[in-house]
């Protein structure tokens, strides 16, 4: 994987949680999850405040644009450990082709440049 395929997305992103999913507009949401307390959601920090909604977690979305199976052993943990031994929590999602990153929104240039570094060496 190179650097270009490792893309840092615009903006600043939070979790949410709402109890029902047909309160926030469904094109405004990054990711949603549906849990026994209701649904935690992944929203821009504009989206959340113009909804009023409680959020937690600023956070950065960092894009692994590589394709992976859903399967596949090794990715999350190659990253993560990384990233844990920088002092950078994550919380990943495996989209269907994809897989997504949440990083503090302070550590943003912190974890890419750990991803740029751990990824371009694996060529």
């Amino acid at each position: 994987m190179d650097q270009k395929t490792i893309t840092l997305n615009k903006g600043e992103y939070v979790f949410c949680s709402i109890k029902d999913i047909n309160d926030i507009n469904m094109i405004d949401i990054v990711s949603s999850f549906k849990e026994s307390e209701g649904y935690s959601i992944i929203i821009s920090k504009e989206e959340a405040i113009k909804n009023s909604l409680h959020f937690y977690f600023v956070s950065a979305w960092i894009t692994l644009e590589i394709n992976s199976s859903l399967d596949s052993i090794g990715l999350t943990s190659a990253f993560s450990k990384e990233l844990t031994e920088a002092g950078i929590s994550c919380n990943v999602l495996a989209g269907y082709h994809h897989d997504h990153i949440f990083v503090p929104y302070h550590k943003k240039a912190k974890a890419m440049k750990i991803l740029g570094d751990l990824f371009t060496s694996k060529k």
